[in-house]
């Protein structure tokens, strides 16, 4: 009887999370988090203000999902130690300024 409950609560879960990849977040940290753990190895790879990691023609992502993903990938690829909740700061004040995607 427990297993159907437990399993229909990962299911709402994991569906809150397909609607909201990273929940409630705090914008201003997610920009100076960027700022303090990403700006430069943007800049190293397209100069000027690396803002070009964004905004290039062929960029990658597609949904916020993938955004959410490629922070988390980057954030482990500079040994930054953010946490997932630092991840999602990022990854939503990165969707509000370049993506502006809806899911």
């Amino acid at each position: 009887m427990r297993l159907p409950i437990i399993a229909s609560l990962a299911l709402f879960s994991s569906a809150a999370w397909a609607e909201a990849p990273w929940g409630k977040v705090d914008l201003p940290a997610g920009q100076a988090l960027h700022e303090k753990h990403c700006t430069s190895c943007h800049v190293r790879m397209y100069g000027g203000d690396g803002s070009k990691m964004y905004t290039r023609d062929g960029r990658m992502l597609s949904n916020q999902l993938e955004l959410l993903q490629r922070v988390a990938a980057c954030n482990s690829s500079v040994n930054a130690n953010l946490f997932p909740d630092e991840e999602a700061n990022i990854a939503a004040w990165l969707n509000q300024r370049y993506y502006h995607f809806d899911n």
